[in-house]
């Protein structure tokens, strides 16, 4: 080996040697001194550069000169491919074949004393060298303590070894190679201070304990590798470092010894895994009951921590392996009621699991429910503002039917208010309040609960902004069903103060008619046309209130006054429900001059046509016909003609205000003359078809053009036109009046 590393390095300096003279020749050579780059000053002073671009570190050369100019890449004129194709394996194989051999310095044999001393002489200067340059790299000292290894000198392989840790002696590699070096070579004792000195400077480094005892267990030393573990164990190391000692002592079968080092392991490392350890190292040595009490120490330490969940796990298998399905189940049922919901996702599933293996129905039901539950519990913790996942989240309580739990969840879920105060995002909401004051009337049977669920609730919305009538009829509805009436008449008349609502005064209305308080239902009209005097549903209810009780003139005073009001929502209800009052009253002419007052307000189609059959039917309406005994019925002849007399003067009225004043309304008066034709047909002898026949226009279909957006025609639209009589004659007159205008032209252009 020193031969051959002698010659090695003799071949490098001739090689180094040959190296620098091939590069000298590949340099240009330097400019003559009579060069035109040399301009000579003085006697003995050095030449200067006659250009600006000359570099002396490049012979006082310009840097175009030095560059190397490529030779220009030929093109490639015919692109099509090769007949014979090369692989990249084929030129890999050519290059492999083509490589020369590889040139190795020949081997030198040391034959005798002195040739050794002069290469170790040679060798050390070599790597003190080194060293002096890189004091701080490991790398050359481990390779110069293990030369001196190979030399079989130890003393200055030690020495070289301490000279390195006294350079770097937080280096665990160090520690690691010399310990191992003492080793290899059987210095037991050696090694044991080697190793001694690292662990007591690097207590940290487990690496440097797990060698150590390993090295004396294999000597055979257990005493002593028990010691060593006593030691790293003050440290307090990993839970690695812990289960290493207890292996080391299961090895030996010295149980309780690993048991008393659990025990310190479990209150060095109080984590879930180490109690689960101890535990099943228990079952293991088949100490049920001592694995039982690792598991309810553990439970009382660690119930409330992170990763309890996979405690319980444990602990309810650990009773289910020992047949103890009880136990196990209220293990289930205490870890799914101290848990987190978000951290029960593995419990329940276990749960659901232990349930259809060893529980019955109601077991698995449960199970499922609980699984359920945590559902919901994970959808209402991500938005606590979906409300559907609180009704369904409720739904399920009720199906379990546990008071406390429902109360529970309805508690948490009105918790959740609308963070703005607009009524679409109450309208879900306040559904809450009234799921869980209807559960606590009907299902629970808490009255006094009930109640103070819809004060709350009654207090929480904002009145001013807006309301919700169906909670202030819900909790008068409730006191009434209680007997309590004064509070029933108090809940809504806050509501009608607060916030009036078409629904709470109709509702507070019907009560008061159904208790036969008519007095206050008066009271409550006359509020509820303060509040809103253009409801014409109000007024006309007001009047037939009045009506049922016999009073026909306050009836007819509050219609009066609903008519005159300057803005009304429906005025066609109100007036048909006022003539409608009068007709039944048998009041015709109040009725004529109802429709006559209409008519003055507007013209429409419906007013003429519903006035006309007034007319008409006023004639079967004007008392009882009597009858004689041979079965012939005394008609009034002259009165029923004048009845029709009068429903022909108002559809003349009507056709004589669409001919002048709304001409452009033909479709009207068409529809118009249809209802006067039908009329008459109905008539019988008394009926004229014919007046009305002469006025029906002409049906024409027409086109028109259909302008779009940018002014141009799209296109044509037909449409019904209608062309009445007399637009019919004014049309011919137009054209004799144009034919006789052309004749007299003419005449007069002859006698020219």
């Amino acid at each position: 080996m020193a031969t051959k590393n002698y010659c090695s390095s003799k071949f490098k300096q001739q090689n180094d040697g040959a190296l620098k003279e091939s590069c000298v020749r590949l340099l240009p050579p330097p400019p003559a001194p009579d060069s035109r780059l040399y301009i000579r000053r003085k006697k003995n002073h050095p030449p200067v550069m006659a250009s600006k671009d000359a570099d002396p570190s490049l012979g006082y050369l310009t840097r175009k000169d030095t560059e190397v100019k490529l030779p220009r890449p030929t093109r490639v004129k015919n692109k099509t491919p090769a007949p014979i194709q090369i692989t990249a394996e084929q030129i890999l194989r050519e290059a492999r074949e083509r490589q020369e051999a590889e040139i190795r310095p020949p081997k030198q044999k040391i034959t005798d004393p002195t040739e050794l001393a002069d290469y170790r002489l040679r060798k050390r200067k070599e790597f003190e060298d080194v060293i002096r340059r890189v004091r701080w790299n490991v790398s050359v000292w481990i390779k110069y303590a293990q030369w001196e290894e190979s030399q079989k000198d130890f003393n200055r392989a030690r020495s070289v070894w301490e000279r390195a840790l006294e350079v770097d002696y937080r280096n665990h590699t160090l520690w690691l190679k010399y310990a191992e070096v003492e080793m290899k070579n059987k210095f037991i004792n050696h090694a044991r201070n080697v190793w001694d000195r690292a662990v007591t400077l690097l207590p940290r480094v487990d690496q440097l304990w797990y060698k150590y005892i390993h090295m004396e267990e294999m000597l055979g030393n257990v005493a002593g590798a028990r010691q060593i573990f006593e030691r790293w164990m003050s440290w307090m190391p990993d839970q690695q470092g812990w289960l290493s000692y207890i292996k080391f002592e299961l090895r030996y079968n010295e149980v309780d010894r690993a048991r008393a080092i659990y025990e310190r392991f479990v209150q060095c490392h109080p984590k879930v895994g180490a109690w689960i350890r101890y535990a099943k190292f228990e079952m293991k040595n088949g100490e049920i009951v001592r694995a039982r009490n690792v598991y309810e120490r553990a439970v009382e330490k660690l119930a409330d921590e992170e990763d309890s969940e996979q405690l319980f796990v444990a602990f309810a298998e650990f009773e289910e392996r020992c047949k103890e399905t009880e136990r196990a189940r209220c293990i289930y049922k205490f870890a799914l009621d101290h848990i987190p919901k978000g951290r029960a996702e593995d419990l329940y599933r276990k749960f659901v699991a232990f349930e259809k293996q060893y529980g019955d129905k109601e077991g698995i039901e449960d199970a499922i429910v609980g699984k359920r539950r945590f559902q919901y519990e994970d959808e209402v913790r991500k938005n606590p503002l979906n409300y559907d996942a609180w009704f369904d989240y409720i739904k399920l309580e009720e199906s379990v039917g546990t008071k406390g739990r429902i109360r529970e969840v309805y508690e948490r879920a009105i918790a959740n208010v609308p963070p703005a105060e607009e009524k679409r995002y109450w309208q879900r909401y306040i559904y809450l309040w009234i799921n869980y004051a209807l559960y606590e009337e009907l299902d629970a049977g808490d009255m006094e609960r009930t109640r103070d669920v819809y004060r709350e609730c009654l207090k929480l919305i904002p009145h001013e902004k807006f309301s919700f009538a169906k909670i202030w009829l819900l909790a008068a509805q409730f006191e009434i069903r209680q007997l309590n009436l004064k509070g029933a008449r108090q809940i809504l008349g806050n509501a009608i103060g607060k916030a009036p609502k078409d629904k709470i005064f109709k509702k507070y209305i019907e009560i008061e008619l159904q208790l036969g308080n008519i007095d206050r239902c008066r009271k409550l009209y006359e509020k509820y046309l303060e509040w809103a005097p253009e409801n014409c549903y109000a007024w006309s209810k007001y009047a037939e209130l009045e009506r049922s009780l016999s009073e026909t003139e306050r009836a007819r005073a509050i219609f009066e006054l609903a008519i005159t009001q300057p803005a009304l929502d429906m005025p066609e209800l109100l007036w048909k429900a006022y003539i409608d009052f009068e007709i039944s009253e048998g009041e015709y002419e109040r009725t004529r001059g109802l429709y006559e007052r209409l008519l003055d307000r507007t013209k429409h189609l419906k007013v003429w046509i519903s006035y006309a059959k007034f007319e008409a039917s006023a004639m079967e309406n004007d008392g009882d016909l009597d009858m004689p005994e041979d079965g012939v019925p005394e008609h009034d002849h002259e009165a029923k003609k004048g009845c029709v007399q009068r429903a022909r003067r108002v559809f003349e009225r009507a056709i004589n205000y669409y001919r002048t004043s709304a001409p452009e309304l033909k479709e009207e008066r068409a529809m118009l003359l249809e209802e006067w034709l039908n009329m008459e047909s109905s008539f019988g002898e008394l009926g004229d078809v014919s007046v009305v026949q002469s006025k029906l226009p002409k049906k024409l279909k027409k086109r028109k053009q259909i302008t779009s957006e940018d002014g141009g025609v799209s296109g044509y639209e037909e449409y019904i036109d209608y062309v009445f009589p007399e637009e019919n004659q004014a049309t011919n007159l137009k054209i004799l009046e144009a034919a006789y205008k052309w004749k007299k032209q003419k005449l007069s252009s002859d006698d020219e």
